[in-house]
């Protein structure tokens, strides 16, 4: 920690070094038009993937798709990578593109303040104080583990941990091992616990859909031919980028596309589970794609193992090593293992953001002091263009309100967001340039109109979909206003047609506007 008094100060600080924040620093270095730093609060790049190191994790998208489109890789190993193959992809990122230097690491945000006199942003760090013109959130969505609110967790007398935090020190050999949620992770995690503990017991909430997972390892000759003919990479890239995109039919309530999607679910389970009794227990009882679909080939015959038990119950309370269930059985276990996701709807980092107040050209003239970012998003997150809040001058969130995709590739998105940032931050030059730099200019704050309007066409939107209509209680909606929040409802194409170029006109109050004007 630096010991001086003084801050650091740069135009732009970006906020987490996962996909996100080392896509906009690989932008930004290479337009080489903006001094910048990350500030990531671990001691290493990687985001999600450096943090999930549990046994089975993968990624659920085509390795070709789930990698920058500025910076392909020909040598994956399998269609869909390892998660430590993912890892190090990120770290040879930012090692080769000469980001390391700009990264702080073991730098946590504690707060971030508008301060309207100055036109900038003031940090306070674990590591420190910064300034900045511009504020990059790329903290993500799957940063934040969820733990479950039970009864008596903190009594358990064995070992419990979440999937994100994997306990790499204990050994499950022989032990009686229960695994709390059915998600993306558990689906992946269960068929490896399942072959290590003596007894392995799943608490299943709600039971996932699941469809078979078209993996594979890639051959010499075929990552030969991608490193030597690169429109080879970008045409495999393409083509699954157009059969993902037209998954999002499938999310629509009662459409044709729906159907054949949950047929194939069924008939998968069905094909892989024999026991009609389990069979029942693990068939969801919602419309498909209202939840994340899963990819698995291992997880329903793990399933049927004689040493694992799904019991689809939730967990009701925790005494000592005894589970209790909310249906009264119980079970003593060694190993808790919290299959429980994250905090994807209210993201923690909010409450350390402090934007303008009505000292500081209260424009909406609601007459309120400073909110942080977690008011503003009280009912559930808003954004224009997904990425710039109103009271939040210079403020731009990666992955945030409705950024999220539930059926391609989250790095389009990510590069869509990164491109409208990068115009954003070029709008900014030209003021600055006749302005002189003075202290206001370079201001850009979207206009309350604009963000509401945004946010009901987007609500419209969802509305028509199994997200809403699917009849489960999933992790895309808030449950404060019942708002699905997450994902865009639409096809990505769509998102990067409307959100890819920035436009100024919503922002027509702001300084940096009246400048150019």
């Amino acid at each position: 920690m630096r010991t001086s008094t003084s801050s650091e100060h740069v135009e732009v600080i970006i906020i987490g070094a996962g996909f996100a924040g080392l896509g906009m620093g690989m932008r930004l270095a290479r337009e080489n038009t903006h001094s910048f730093l990350i500030l990531e609060r671990a001691t290493e790049v990687g985001g999600t993937w450096r943090d999930n190191t549990y046994p089975g994790v993968a990624c659920d998208v085509p390795s070709q798709l789930y990698s920058f489109s500025f910076r392909p890789k020909p040598d994956w190993s399998r269609v869909f990578a390892p998660g430590a193959e993912i890892a190090e992809y990120l770290r040879e990122c930012a090692r080769d593109e000469g980001l390391l230097p700009c990264i702080r690491f073991s730098t946590e945000l504690l707060e971030a303040r508008w301060d309207a006199q100055k036109s900038l942003w003031r940090l306070t760090t674990s590591g420190g104080d910064y300034t900045a013109r511009v504020l990059v959130t790329a903290a993500g969505r799957l940063s934040e583990p969820r733990l479950p609110v039970v009864p008596g967790l903190e009594s358990f007398t064995g070992h419990a941990f979440h999937t994100a935090a994997w306990r790499h020190d204990v050994s499950l050999e022989g032990l009686r091992v229960g695994i709390v949620g059915t998600g993306a992770s558990a689906v992946q995690l269960v068929p490896a616990v399942a072959e290590q503990a003596a007894e392995l017991v799943v608490f299943q909430r709600s039971a996932p859909y699941i469809v078979p997972r078209h993996d594979r390892v890639y051959t010499s000759d075929e990552k030969r031919g991608f490193r030597d003919h690169p429109e080879a990479l970008e045409a495999a890239r393409s083509e699954y980028y157009w059969a993902a995109e037209e998954g999002f039919a499938q999310k629509l309530d009662g459409s044709a596309s729906a159907r054949r999607h949950r047929d194939l679910a069924l008939g998968h389970l069905h094909t892989q589970v024999e026991d009609p009794v389990l069979r029942s227990a693990a068939t969801p009882d919602y419309e498909i794609g209202c939840k994340r679909v899963l990819f698995s080939n291992d997880y329903y015959p793990a399933l049927a193992r004689p040493n694992v038990t799904l019991e689809p119950s939730p967990v009701a309370s925790i005494d000592g090593p005894r589970v209790v269930l909310a249906s009264g059985t119980e079970f003593d276990l060694d190993v808790l293992i919290l299959a429980t996701g994250f905090h994807t709807t209210e993201l923690p980092f909010a409450s350390r953001i402090v934007g303008r107040g009505s000292g500081d050209d209260d424009r909406d003239g609601d007459g309120g002091g400073p909110e942080t970012l977690a008011d503003h998003w009280s009912e559930g997150m808003t954004a224009y263009a997904s990425t710039v809040v109103h009271g939040f001058p210079n403020l731009f969130i990666i992955d945030g309100p409705n950024a999220s995709l539930g059926h391609n590739s989250a790095i389009t998105m990510i590069e869509t967001q990164i491109e409208y940032i990068a115009g954003a931050l070029a709008h900014r030059a030209r003021s600055d340039d006749s302005e002189g730099h003075s202290d206001n200019s370079g201001v850009l704050e979207v206009s309350a109109l604009a963000e509401a309007e945004y946010t009901a066409e987007l609500d419209a939107d969802s509305a028509s979909t199994v997200w809403l209509t699917g009849g489960c209680r999933s992790w895309y909606v808030d449950t404060r206003s019942g708002r699905q929040t997450l994902l865009w409802p639409g096809p990505a194409h769509t998102f990067q047609a409307k959100n890819g170029v920035f436009d100024p006109a919503p922002f027509a109050g702001s300084a940096v506007t009246r400048a150019i004007r």
